[in-house]
């Protein structure tokens, strides 16, 4: 039997000049990516379309009195959410948690109090709402720069897949704490207000809801926290 090596040729080595190293493989990752390119979801175009409606609003003052912009903004609300219908929009606690900034709302309280505001000598500035999912906490602000406030406090609880319930019933939150604050004092109301709201749209910029009493909220993630 003839030797395994017989006809193994020896080569003379190459001269370190005339070396060419092979290419280095990708790296697994940049292979990885290459095969399935990552690809960031786009959002609706109903969203742009909602942010321009609302854009002149002034947070829903000029809404109240201008009823076919209210229809075209219910109605593109309507078509953004039923881009995804019944997505789980509230099991997330990082994503709905968080300090909201009022775009636009229906609700006849909060813009009271806004257009109201130079009666009492101040000016409303940001309206925020503050949701705390683990804290099981929400609480409502409209702020008088540079220190005031009007809070409202409540507790809630999470129902996926869009509602947002407060503990005792059915509702979705209940406020146990309002007051009118300032830089060294306060002034309390009595607590009101009960009721649930369904975030029928969220993403990493804006969400959308929509409360037990048909009203509208536009909310975008503002660029801080607010801690009371």
């Amino acid at each position: 039997m003839a030797p395994l090596v017989s006809h193994a040729k020896i080569l003379a080595p190459i001269p370190r000049g005339n070396r060419r190293l092979a290419p280095a493989p990708p790296a697994a990752g940049g292979f990885l990516r290459a095969l399935f390119p990552s690809r960031r979801s786009r959002p609706p175009p109903e969203k742009d379309e909602l942010l321009r409606l609302i854009s002149d609003q002034r947070r829903g003052l000029d809404t109240q009195s201008d009823p076919s912009r209210l229809a075209d903004i219910v109605s593109c609300i309507d078509a953004l959410a039923a881009a995804a219908p019944g997505s789980d929009t509230v099991s997330d606690a990082d994503k709905l948690s968080g300090t909201w900034r009022l775009l636009w709302t229906t609700e006849h309280e909060q813009l009271f109090i806004v257009r109201n505001a130079p009666f009492f000598r101040t000016a409303a500035g940001d309206v925020l709402q503050v949701i705390d999912v683990p804290g099981g906490a929400l609480n409502n602000v409209i702020t008088f720069p540079p220190s005031g406030a009007f809070v409202v406090n409540g507790s809630i609880e999470i129902q996926p897949p869009q509602r947002v319930n407060f503990r005792q019933a059915s509702s979705s939150f209940l406020f146990t704490r309002a007051m009118l604050r300032g830089s060294n004092w306060e002034v309390p109301f009595p607590p009101f207000g009960k009721g649930w709201f369904d975030t029928v749209y969220l993403d990493d910029d804006i969400r959308v809801a929509k409360d037990i009493r048909g009203d509208y909220l536009v909310v975008e993630r503002a660029p801080y926290s607010w801690n009371g």
